[in-house]
């Protein structure tokens, strides 16, 4: 498998030999599900608390006496039917949310997303990004080329989110530079995971040579 590297000028400089397991994995949906419910249950806080009739405050006496008023029978204010009262049902904070992900489902998961993304040609793979100063009228240019280069408008056009960069390493001209572009969020590749690539319509990778070595090293 293979498929052509741009630079950040749009132009094509080559070719680059993507890994079968990777990027011409077969799609197994039941695997990224249950990968990306779980790193999203993981995500959850599990502050939410609500009190029932016994921790509400108030409601220790028999609102009116049993016979003789004409009103239905009540034994607290507190009652879940009455306003200010507990809750039935309701979250606790003791529940525990976090689910376990092994290292080799998120790699499979992982390498099955890329492999549908790389397939519906969502996946751009640029040589390298590099910025002589950090402006973002510079990250537009290359934004403008690359969509010349790769035939996705949405680079340019879009408004809300919708590239995931992933960079190799650490480069803060580049991070300074696309930070104020509303149409991508940056990524570091060491944090690539199912849920972030399919939060995202497209995919552009940087340094295609390292970071495809780094992925498949993943699996």
């Amino acid at each position: 498998m293979e498929t052509k590297i741009y630079n950040q000028k749009g132009a094509d400089v080559g070719v680059v030999t993507l890994p079968t397991k990777v990027f011409g994995a077969k799609w197994r949906a039941d695997l990224v599900h249950q990968v990306v419910e779980g790193m999203r249950s993981n995500k959850r806080a599990g502050t939410a608390d609500t009190k029932d009739r016994g921790e509400v405050r108030g409601g220790g006496r028999k609102p009116w006496k049993q016979k003789g008023t004409g009103r239905a029978r009540h034994g607290s204010s507190r009652s879940p039917i009455w306003v200010g009262g507990g809750v039935t049902h309701g979250p606790l904070a003791e529940k525990n949310y976090k689910r376990t992900i092994t290292k080799s489902m998120r790699a499979q998961a992982l390498f099955s997303v890329l492999s549908k993304k790389f397939k519906s040609r969502e996946i751009l793979f640029v040589d390298s990004l590099e910025m002589a100063e950090s402006k973002t009228k510079n990250a537009k240019e290359v934004m403008k080329n690359l969509a010349k280069a790769s035939k996705w408008k949405i680079l340019t056009s879009s408004k809300t989110p919708k590239i995931l960069v992933a960079l190799y390493g650490r480069n803060e001209k580049i991070e300074k530079s696309f930070r104020n572009l509303p149409q991508l969020e940056i990524v570091f590749l060491k944090n690539l995971n199912p849920l972030d690539v399919l939060n995202y319509r497209y995919l552009l990778i940087e340094n295609p040579d390292e970071s495809i070595k780094f992925l498949e090293s993943r699996g």
